[in-house]
């Protein structure tokens, strides 16, 4: 699938600042996901699948987000666009974000 620049249906696209935003750039943009509350990186353009060279900048941003969030080594990158499965963004999730999301913790 060939990646649009943008996608007036899709809500990753509309990038609505409705949480908190850590950074933004010409290739992502970083904000606590609205669904579970840990950080998700989003690309820039419509589609599923990035250059590789893209997937390493958003990682290394996200990255960069989560360590100063949960600290350097105690999250992982979850990559499953359970959602919006037609806009590649990934999740830096911790431990408990289930738990969180559920109210249990």
């Amino acid at each position: 699938m060939t990646a649009l620049p943008f996608d007036p249906n899709c809500d990753l696209c509309e990038a609505a600042h409705l949480s908190e935003w850590h950074h933004e750039d010409d290739t992502c943009w970083v904000a606590d996901c609205e669904v579970c509350g840990v950080p998700m990186v989003v690309w820039k353009r419509h589609g599923p699948t990035p250059p590789e060279s893209d997937i390493e900048h958003m990682v290394a941003e996200l990255s960069r987000v989560a360590d100063a969030r949960f600290g350097d080594g105690e999250w992982a990158v979850d990559r499953v666009m359970r959602q919006i499965p037609n806009h590649f963004h990934a999740h830096g999730r911790d431990p408990n974000w289930w738990f969180r999301l559920r109210g249990l913790r």
